[in-house]
């Protein structure tokens, strides 16, 4: 790890206004990814502006009946809250479903958005990588690429994001509040990441110097048919090799409202607004689920260590829309940690 020096500030002005004042800088939360990357020399920032007096450690109703989670809102924190909870259920399991107690009771909502990939290849100083070095190559391509994209990938880069939270943040429509040196706005959830085209080492639309102060939940939470179905090697501390989150609403056995993403498989939560369309209106089945699955990776692309996660990805699409339908995980909370498809 080389040197730098860190600034503990206490308004959200005075971390804009420091982080400009310093060269190679970044803005430190929870620290659970940044102080990994620097470790691993992956990052060498030369100066830290330590967030962790700021004002965004609250959950606030909103008026319009949704949620405020401030960005320094530890994930256990999140979890856990009564409110997250008893209305958005998807999101509570997701985090639940992520890490490892300790490392959600460090890690902070706004810096789970900003967390780098997890690919190998990133991480290895020794092999080319282009979100490290842009311009160097993708060693995955070529690669063990068990972990990495089957949608959305490019010829430039083929990770994948891998925050479970996140697979939920988009099934609710989330939206991202950010403060920068041109003031305050706001960033639907599904503009927040980006594919990686051809520069992969912009992981997201936030401008330089920008900071996320929070992320607003809408009023809808779909607290009656939802789930978090995540496919892992290992029930304890894994990163997802497909997770599914659903969020339906029903009147019968009609779907009249679907949302659902897929996190282990691409660069951003992925989200196929066209295949969501197929559900509503349609009485709930397998065989509507499975046209729906073969409809969201009719497009993959699957290498030589990852092409199975083509079917094993329509499947977790099926199994959780049932689940969701049959709200399986109400008579079993854990099943959620345990299924596969």
């Amino acid at each position: 790890m080389n040197s730098f020096t860190l600034t503990q500030v206490d308004s959200v002005a005075a971390a804009l206004a420091d982080r400009a004042s310093h060269d190679q800088s970044a803005y430190l939360s929870g620290g659970t990814n940044l102080v990994d990357l620097m470790k691993y020399n992956v990052t060498r920032p030369g100066h830290l502006t330590s967030l962790s007096h700021l004002p965004l450690h609250h959950i606030e109703a909103l008026p319009d009946g949704g949620l405020r989670l401030g960005a320094l809102v530890t994930n256990s924190a999140t979890a856990y809250d009564a409110q997250v909870q008893a209305r958005y259920p998807v999101l509570s399991q997701s985090i639940l479903s992520g890490a490892t107690p300790q490392l959600r009771n460090a890690a902070t909502d706004g810096g789970n958005l900003n967390q780098r990939t997890r690919c190998p290849y990133f991480y290895d100083l020794a092999t080319p990588c282009n979100k490290r070095e842009p311009g160097t190559g993708c060693s995955a391509l070529t690669g063990y690429n068990r972990g990495c994209g089957v949608l959305g990938t490019s010829e430039s880069c083929i990770a994948t994001h891998h925050s479970d939270m996140c697979v939920a943040l988009a099934v609710l429509e989330a939206v991202v509040r950010v403060q920068g040196p041109s003031g305050e706005r706001t960033i639907r959830f599904e503009d927040y990441h980006r594919l990686p085209g051809n520069t992969p080492e912009v992981d997201n639309t936030l401008q330089p110097g920008e900071l996320v102060v929070a992320i607003d939940l809408p009023a809808q939470g779909y607290a009656e048919h939802f789930t978090y179905l995540k496919v892992r090697d290992r029930t304890s501390y894994a990163f997802a090799t497909v997770s599914v989150a659903v969020g339906l609403e029903m009147a019968g056995d009609t779907i009249t409202r679907a949302r659902f993403a897929l996190g282990g498989v691409a660069h951003k939560p992925w989200r196929d607004q066209e295949a969501e369309k197929m559900l509503e209106g349609q009485p709930a089945s397998p065989e509507l689920f499975r046209r729906v699955a073969a409809k969201v990776f009719a497009e993959a692309k699957g290498y030589p260590y990852n092409a199975f996660k083509i079917e094993l990805g329509q499947r977790a699409i099926v199994r959780a829309l049932r689940q969701a339908v049959a709200m399986d995980q109400a008579r079993n909370p854990n099943a959620f940690l345990n299924s596969n498809p």
